[in-house]
């Protein structure tokens, strides 16, 4: 087994546990924008900085993976592989987004959050979208 076939398939087991929080947190968003309940209010707080903080060392290790892929791979593959500089775009897009989640947490920790359940919809969306647009420019390669 290489460590090449190692790497790639640990950036992507991290990936999926990574999104699997990144798709639910803004849920709990959503549903926590709407309550009125202090009771309930409490429980969300504790799911919401649970949950963050259980999958944010799965993003920090996707990444490690990462780089060691592009490590692996070589300076000449990266160089050439126009795709994967989109990618990383994107991918760096999701780190903002994920630390944006942190601000947000905060927000509702102090109780100052004025964005709506409608926002929290939307932002719940974008990394579906980014996602899907990295899977297609890994699997495609089409630059």
């Amino acid at each position: 087994m290489s460590l090449l076939l190692l790497y790639k398939g640990l950036h992507i087991g991290f990936m999926v546990a990574w999104f699997a929080g990144i798709f639910y947190l803004p849920r709990l968003f959503v549903y926590h924008a709407g309550n009125q309940s202090a009771e309930v209010d409490a429980i969300f707080k504790t799911m919401e900085r649970r949950l963050l903080y259980f999958v944010t060392p799965f993003a920090v290790l996707t990444l490690l993976f990462g780089v060691l892929l592009i490590h692996s791979y070589g300076g000449a593959w990266f160089k050439a592989s126009h795709w994967l500089h989109y990618k990383l775009l994107l991918v760096i897009f999701l780190y903002g987004y994920h630390g944006y989640c942190f601000k947000l947490l905060a927000d509702f920790k102090h109780n100052r959050n004025q964005k709506s359940p409608r926002f929290y919809r939307i932002f719940n969306e974008l990394p579906v979208l980014v996602m899907f647009a990295i899977i297609l420019l890994a699997v495609m390669k089409p630059v």
